[in-house]
């Protein structure tokens, strides 16, 4: 039956092999495969400049208020587009 491992445990077990470099032992307690520590390594060296990036924050007050204008706008457009000159109740 094959493990499920979240992220911080892979993480975790990554940052441990490079710091101490027992890859062996490391792979031995955690009954894990060279290979796959291997592969997770690999994945984690690729993407671990991403934490340094700026991440989405959320929005400003203003951003959310030219949204809301051009939802409304889009609101009002569909509608005279759905009613077709129709009378509206």
């Amino acid at each position: 039956m094959r493990r499920k491992w979240d992220a911080r445990t892979k993480a975790r077990i990554v940052l441990e092999g490079l710091t101490n470099g027992g890859i062996s032992e490391l792979c031995r307690t955690h009954d894990l495969r060279p290979g796959q520590y291997y592969k997770w390594r690999g994945q984690f060296l690729e993407n671990c400049h991403l934490i340094f990036e700026k991440q989405p924050g959320p929005p400003t007050e203003s951003e959310l208020a030219v949204e809301n204008e051009k939802l409304k706008r889009l609101v009002g457009e569909l509608t005279l587009e759905l009613n077709n000159g129709k009378n509206i109740r």
